[in-house]
């Protein structure tokens, strides 16, 4: 362990010790400021140790402290070194950055010193708002879906661009599919031999790059197969296994949001209010939360009015909205919608009902 004082603050006494402490800790990459404050705001100990788990413990379970509260912000390494305080018995708090943010912005000079003192201050005051951190089956399914998100990506970027370089030599690729894709590459760079070293590797890497998307995807599938929530939430029309495994990662546990209607100003499908004195201005949707959730969502909203022929109660509300709103309004009130009553779904452990009998409020 990499142990730093960052002050020459004396150690706190036996007498001190009997008193609570709070502790805030400010998280990089390769280490972590420490300051640990008594009830007063008195500093008691400051330290910079390398961020790891095991390097926190042995500073925070000092028997001489007595802490109470120990927050940290959330960040790329909160989710793993909160799992790893809490596994220890610490009380570890993480807190919301935007929150945070706007707090610290209140100190004239920033460093990580000045961060660990501040976030400190607000466990002391009880000044924060918690960030659930997700179980580890929600992690790894979060990190399945970023990957598969991240290969069809490069996939298309590496397509988009083949096209772009094919372009200026006249060759129009057209439509295609991606299956026929490589075909009409190479159809079009036939008889040019100099354009064809440079489109095979091009070419290959897509190729791979598909072939792994493709793994990834089956993976996917076969969670939700064997995922029984995943199955009832597929049941609503519009929401196929991504969109259900997604949700199910997003939310990890339904029983944290207080009824199914919080769900929508949490992936940010709701509209941001600012007002003041005899102003009262209401935008557009906050767009706080959870991006990948909130594409989604739209996704299968589009599809839902688009593309799914059977008539229900949900897409007669979501075109009603829309002949007095506008589509573009309808299919985002239609996401915050489909993200509620998928939290109802999952609670009650039904199906969804294509008729208006039977519809709980809460939907």
């Amino acid at each position: 362990m990499i142990e730093r004082g960052l002050s020459k603050q004396p150690q706190a006494s036996g007498k001190e010790a009997q008193h609570e402490t709070f502790a805030g800790l400010d998280v990089s990459v390769k280490e972590t400021s420490v300051c640990i404050v008594d009830e007063t705001g008195k500093i008691c100990r400051e330290v910079k140790v390398v961020s790891h788990p095991d390097d926190l413990i042995a500073v925070l379970k000092d028997p001489t402290l007595r802490i109470e509260r120990i927050g940290l912000e959330a960040g790329p390494l909160s989710q793993w070194l909160f799992e790893g305080l809490a596994n220890a018995g610490l009380p570890a708090i993480c807190i919301e950055t935007r929150h945070t943010k706007a707090f610290l912005k209140a100190q004239p000079n920033k460093s990580d010193r000045n961060d660990a003192r501040g976030i400190a201050q607000m466990m002391r005051v009880n000044l924060y708002r918690p960030v659930h951190v997700k179980t580890m089956t929600s992690q790894k399914r979060r990190a399945l879906l970023t990957a598969r998100k991240l290969l069809r990506e490069k996939a298309l970027a590496i397509e988009n661009d083949l096209r772009g370089l094919l372009r200026n030599f006249g060759l129009k690729v057209g439509v295609v599919g991606a299956v026929k894709f490589e075909a009409r590459i190479c159809e079009l760079v036939k008889g040019h031999f100099d354009l064809s070293e440079i489109v095979e590797p091009l070419l290959d890497a897509r190729r791979k790059l598909r072939e792994n998307f493709a793994t990834l995807h089956r993976k996917l599938l076969t969670i939700v197969r064997n995922d029984e929530v995943c199955r009832r939430l597929m049941t609503i029309p519009g929401v196929g296994p991504v969109v259900a495994l997604a949700y199910t990662a997003t939310i990890d546990i339904p029983q944290r949001f207080r009824n199914s209607k919080a769900v929508g100003p949490i992936l940010g499908l709701t509209p941001a209010m600012n007002q003041s004195g005899e102003s009262r201005r209401i935008g557009c949707i906050s767009l706080c939360g959870d991006g990948m959730m909130r594409t989604l969502l739209y996704e299968a909203a589009q599809v839902l009015l688009a593309n799914v022929k059977k008539w229900s109660w949900l897409k007669a509300w979501a075109m009603n909205v829309a002949k007095r709103r506008g589509r573009q309004k309808a299919i985002v009130a239609l996401s915050r919608r489909l993200a509620v009553i998928m939290h109802r779904m999952w609670v009650d452990g039904t199906e969804f009902r294509w008729t208006r009998k039977e519809i709980t409020p809460a939907a």
